[in-house]
């Protein structure tokens, strides 16, 4: 006999097993089962299918962080602060090898397929795969034809790359190069916008063909359709309500580039953090992604965040030209169970919030949100969800001009109503451009919805957003940079004035080892051995110190391991017996006076690129100037240390 039915009187309990009655402590195993089953019924009310979704979302956040750390350390992140400072001038090994575009591709797969859960997005991700492929097909194209390879070239190539990876995100090839150029450069030069307008031209027509041929699409059109009035789109006196909101995206891109950085800081430094990144990286993944996770779950918190909408959704909802606040004034739709594609605007609705009570409350979680997001180490691009951001802003100020001017502001005996998905593309352009200090997010507003009407409201904006922000906070990409200690050169803030009294001699290297013609071969291997440095300056005699050129450490090495049997001979051996036997010396091009003005040198080093100048006087070798000089320079007039 298996079961047995019944064993109290008027029991009508399940058949219960002879190994269950027989087995230890029966009473405590039923107790505890009947309290699992209790909390199954609870927790799966809502549907099962979403507790799997959120599992889903961390899943794929810790397989995203996993292939990064198998297979490539240097694809996690954005890419573009790297991208940066390879475009200086600075070497970061293997951060642009070919063998990491797989790992990238696969974590960002995995980031993508989140969703909402983590709200992040992929142009700093598709740059960086963007400027992958260009510096592989510029190794191929100098070993196919011979040619030495040329650095000006290849960071030509890289500048056309980062324009295609912005273009191929949103179809947009007139801001993919305008945005690229802004953020990856501080010179650019005009012959290299042809290179970038094609390349991005090509990359964008692919991209919506490719979602014609999908039937995505009937036609080429923009990615996000409006349909904001053409004849009368705004009124003039709305300008000071656009302006304003500049003002206000201004404001709040300082406090959200404040707290980013100093957060990125704190898990860097603090003993908890620091240490779980050091040695659980997944650990730290896998509840950021939990915290995340968890507050987006739609049938929680996540119903007052619109949650169930994807970042395309988000975008779609927010720029309808229709005034929420005015639908819902005198009747109150239903909160839908499922996603109604016809009418996304209602997950924005909630009977126990108004309108402005879910745009509020998504502001101030996504705030915080989206900094805990930046921190965790995958392949993932920022500038997406501070635009959505960015158009929740505009939103919220275009419904509250909805509700107090319901009939619209009368200007010149007209009235025409507001719309609020005007001022939520002015907040998203707005807002992410004083984040990214960048002002062609006005002009990739336009490409995306396909709309230039509100091109004076949203392009002032802009501008008043940029000018708060970049006086007062570094952009989103140098945050990063400087927290990551990357050796980038700042830019110099009030460079009008203070940078021009400032001069070489206050701050240049006066220790410098340089090497005569006519030192011994003996001392000349000393000095090798004894220092790191790359290059050294080599001057006409060790009396009169005039600069005649450079040497590099390697040939130096190279011609000293090739003349080790001469220094035994009668004769002593100089530096200029291996010059004479075919050992390289670069010229000098480019030298700095001392009087030469911290403004003009940061110029120099931004224009060409360049590491380090030698200082000299009269032609004499006095000193020298390197980016650590620099940085310390640009540091002091910044921040002047304290009177002793």
């Amino acid at each position: 006999m298996e079961e047995l039915v019944g064993l109290r009187e008027g029991s009508s309990g399940s058949p219960v097993s002879l190994r269950e009655l027989w087995g230890p402590c029966p009473r405590v195993r039923r107790s505890i089962r009947g309290g699992l089953e209790w909390l199954k019924q609870k927790l799966f009310r809502v549907g099962e299918d979403w507790y799997f979704l959120m599992t889903l979302g961390v899943l794929m956040a810790l397989i995203s962080y996993t292939m990064n750390f198998a297979i490539g350390r240097v694809v996690r992140g954005s890419g573009i602060p790297e991208l940066k400072t390879i475009l200086s001038g600075v070497v970061l090994e293997d951060y642009l090898d070919i063998k990491n575009f797989g790992a990238k591709v696969a974590g960002l797969t995995c980031t993508l397929a989140t969703g909402s859960t983590i709200f992040l997005g992929k142009v700093g991700p598709f740059v960086h795969l963007s400027v992958m492929i260009a510096a592989y097909l510029g190794r191929v194209h100098i070993k196919t034809i011979g040619e030495s390879e040329n650095k000006s070239k290849q960071n030509e190539m890289l500048v056309a790359a980062a324009a295609v990876g912005v273009a191929t995100v949103f179809a947009a090839p007139f801001s993919g190069v305008l945005f690229s150029i802004e953020v990856m450069s501080s010179h650019f030069s005009v012959w290299d916008y042809w290179r970038g307008f094609f390349a991005a031209t090509c990359g964008a027509f692919m991209f919506r063909l490719l979602a014609v041929f999908n039937s995505e699409q009937e036609t080429i059109t923009s990615l996000y359709k409006t349909n904001f009035r053409v004849d009368v789109p705004f009124d003039l006196p709305e300008i000071f309500f656009f302006v304003a909101l500049g003002a206000i995206c201004g404001i709040l891109s300082c406090a959200y580039l404040f707290c980013q950085r100093t957060f990125l800081g704190f898990v860097k430094t603090n003993r908890v953090t620091s240490k779980l990144l050091a040695t659980s990286k997944p650990l730290y993944s896998a509840l950021a992604a939990l915290v995340l996770a968890s507050i987006t779950y739609p049938p929680g918190v996540g119903r007052f965040l619109a949650s169930r909408l994807s970042m395309r959704e988000h975008l779609d909802s927010l720029f309808d030209n229709h005034s929420w606040a005015l639908m819902t004034r005198n009747s109150s739709p239903p909160w839908p169970q499922e996603l109604d594609p016809q009418n996304l605007w209602f997950e924005w609705y909630h009977p126990r919030f108004t309108i402005f009570g879910t745009l509020t409350f998504f502001l101030v979680m996504k705030f915080w949100m989206l900094i805990l997001a930046t921190t965790i180490p995958m392949p993932a691009g920022y500038f997406m969800p501070i635009f959505i951001f960015g158009a929740a802003i505009g939103r919220l100020i275009g419904e509250a001009l909805a509700l107090a001017f319901p009939e619209g502001i009368v200007a010149g005996g007209v009235t025409n109503p507001i719309m609020p998905g005007g001022y939520a593309l002015a907040g998203a352009a707005a807002f992410s451009g004083a984040v990214t200090h960048t002002i062609s997010t006005a002009l990739l507003a336009f490409e995306l919805t396909g709309q230039i009407v509100h091109a004076l409201p949203v392009l002032m904006a802009v501008l008043a957003a940029n000018a708060i922000a970049q006086s007062c906070q570094p952009s989103f990409y140098d945050g990063t940079i400087i927290v990551k200690k990357l050796p980038y050169l700042p830019w110099i803030r009030g460079r009008k004035i203070s940078s021009h009294r400032v001069i070489v001699e206050h701050f240049m290297n006066r220790t410098i080892a340089t090497l005569a013609k006519d030192t011994p071969l003996e001392e000349v291997a000393r000095i090798v051995t004894s220092t790191d440095m790359a290059k050294f300056f080599l001057v006409e005699s060790t009396e009169s110190q005039i600069l005649v050129g450079t040497v590099g450490r390697a040939h130096l090495v190279q011609a000293l391991q090739a003349e080790p049997p001469s220094w035994a001979s009668g004769r002593q051996r100089c530096l200029q017996d291996i010059l004479a036997g075919g050992c390289p010396l670069e010229p000098v091009t480019l030298q700095l006076t001392p009087e030469t003005s911290l403004h003009q040198a940061h110029n120099l080093f931004e224009l060409l690129n360049l590491q380090s100048l030698p200082v000299t006087s009269l032609g004499r070798a006095v000193g020298s100037v390197s980016w650590v000089e620099l940085k310390k320079a640009i540091s002091n007039l910044t921040n002047p240390p304290a009177p002793k």
